[in-house]
Parts: structure tokens; C-alpha cells; sequence
């Protein structure tokens, strides 16, 4: 199996350029993995944010109280208690 990739310049301040160097170095990998991997956890992060705003968007109050507030179950156990 073959990746594509694109390249694109990419332009720094020269500080941000130099903590780069420094953190990717003791990461012990090159500059440019550090920041394919930072943009891929990125991204993920922003996924996750949109899944769960989807699924607080579908969720239906009522029916959780119901279930929060409904009779029977167990006590809570000496070992639950904080």
C-alpha cells in the first residue's frame, strides 16, 4: 500500500521554529513527524469534541430523569462510598 502525501511551505516565527527542534528532538523524531503526529492528535481531538456534541444534541432529558429517578435497584455498596 502506497501514501500519498503533499508538501506545502510551511512558514514559523523562528521561536516556535526552535522550541520545535528542541521538543521533536527529545521526542527522537524529526520535525516533520512531531508535527504530522501534533495535527493527526489535533484533529482527533476535534473529532471527538464534534461526536459528543452530536450525541448530547440527540440525548432526550426526560428519559434520563426517568431512569436517574426510578424506583428499585440496589443500595449503594460500603465500598461505593467515598
Amino acid at each position: 500500500m502506497t501514501t500519498r502525501v503533499a508538501t506545502f511551505p510551511l512558514r514559523l516565527p523562528i521561536s516556535l521554529k526552535a522550541a520545535l527542534e528542541t521538543i521533536s528532538e527529545r521526542d527522537g523524531t524529526s520535525m516533520n513527524q512531531f508535527l504530522v503526529v501534533a495535527a493527526a492528535e489535533k484533529i482527533a481531538a476535534m473529532h471527538t469534541e464534534e461526536f459528543f456534541l452530536a450525541r448530547r444534541n440527540r440525548s432526550d432529558r426526560e428519559a434520563f430523569r426517568r431512569i436517574l429517578n426510578r424506583a428499585g435497584g440496589e443500595d449503594s455498596r460500603p465500598e461505593d462510598q467515598l
